[in-house]
């Protein structure tokens, strides 16, 4: 059923994933009325905390995706690792408004790389690798020092090795073609800031862009976006266009999240692409007009978008599991302009993403001393 149709408050969307990004966008559903179902093999998800209904099969049961969609109105994903065939299902069966082409190209680092290279979107340059002599070669070609990925899989910093010396090429060969999937290997740009834009596109084409967010990783895991970015006014118009030109040339449905370099001369270099709510637009759900959350659901059901206008600088900090424990005992000394949000996990471990605060100020300075404050987050300032 390819057929664009306007899905209507009261009708249920089903969401293919149950993790913190469906809750979220559940929640934001639920207040204009829509209802909720979800397929995750977890019995007791975030998702299914909030859902009408909970689906409790894999990401590649055909027959759990079929019962989602007898039991929807219209089908979304929360994240980009469903799989591609269940997708492709669900397209023929139900109504899938961002389809799974957009699944298929983003899944695989060298088909996205490939595609965005096609429509004249800067990347950084790349070469695909089918053996150790390939990866040595590569390494000459590119320079050092170089990334290596796999072409699937792989989140937070996993699945990629930095080279700094040639001999270090065959090894991270070896060990990631363990996964047995395709690598690819990149040449390393020497950026001055990571920033994101996540760019929206409803069923009838209507695109719209969030303001830029500066992103600060910690061992891999984002750890702040702040909000206004700290970049040029030229740099940051440059970025919303870039996401607003791939939400275009991709014929989105939904939400895209595109991550980017900024080089030491300004340029402006696509990282990658999460075609889905993404954690550096957060920030939205207390500091916008239209958190991406709704503007998520208003985009696959075909309404207007909403607007995408900051209403206070921001800075949003992510609650990992080493967090939430000194988040939960300073509770009661959270600035007044703090808001929490917890993904209802039931285990909380090191590194995994338990919540996260949006702290609003009349500055990202102002911001950023408050969450210094709390002194949960150890070597704030080695971060800023």
């Amino acid at each position: 059923m390819s057929n664009k149709k306007v899905i209507k408050p009261g009708a249920t969307i089903g969401i293919l994933g149950g993790g913190q990004l469906g809750r979220m966008m559940a929640l934001a559903g639920r207040a204009s009325g829509y209802r909720f179902a979800t397929l995750d093999p977890t019995e007791d998800c975030p998702c299914a905390q909030v859902c009408d209904k909970h689906v409790e099969a894999g990401y590649d049961n055909v027959d759990g995706a079929l019962e989602l969609a007898q039991a929807s109105d219209v089908i979304t994903y929360e994240f980009e690792n469903v799989d591609v065939n269940v997708a492709a299902v669900l397209e023929e069966k139900s109504y899938v408004p961002q389809g799974s082409e957009l699944l298929r190209i983003t899944q695989n680092r060298i088909r996205e790389k490939s595609t965005l290279s096609s429509y004249g979107i800067p990347v950084a340059p790349f070469l695909v690798i089918e053996s150790e002599a390939d990866a040595e070669s590569a390494v000459k070609e590119l320079g050092l020092p170089a990334v290596m990925k796999t072409a699937t899989g792989g989140y937070d910093g996993k699945g990629q090795y930095v080279i700094r010396k040639l001999e270090e090429a065959a090894v991270a060969y070896r060990e990631l073609a363990k996964a047995g999937t395709e690598i690819i290997i990149e040449q390393f740009i020497p950026f001055t800031v990571e920033i994101s834009v996540i760019a929206a596109r409803s069923v009838s084409g209507e695109i719209k862009t969030f303001p830029v967010a500066e992103n600060v990783h910690r061992e891999n895991i984002l750890h702040l976006s702040i909000v206004p970015a700290r970049i040029g006014q030229a740099i940051a118009e440059r970025a919303e266009e870039l996401a607003g030109t791939i939400a275009e040339k991709l014929q989105v449905v939904g939400l895209i999240a595109v991550e980017m370099f900024v080089t030491e001369d300004g340029h402006v270099l696509v990282n990658e692409l999460a075609p889905r709510p993404h954690n550096s637009g957060h920030y939205t759900m207390n500091a916008c007009v239209t958190s991406q959350f709704e503007q998520h659901i208003r985009a696959i059901c075909d309404l207007p978008l909403g607007e995408t206008e900051l209403l206070s600088p921001v800075v949003m900090v992510n609650v990992l599991g080493e967090h939430l424990a000194p988040v939960l005992d300073k509770i009661e000394k959270l600035p007044s302009s703090a808001k929490l949000h917890l993904y209802g996990k039931k285990d909380s471990k090191p590194k995994r993403k338990m919540g996260h605060i949006n702290v609003l100020a009349g500055s990202v300075e102002a911001a950023l001393s408050k969450i210094e404050q709390l002194q949960i987050w150890e070597q704030m300032k080695e971060d800023m």
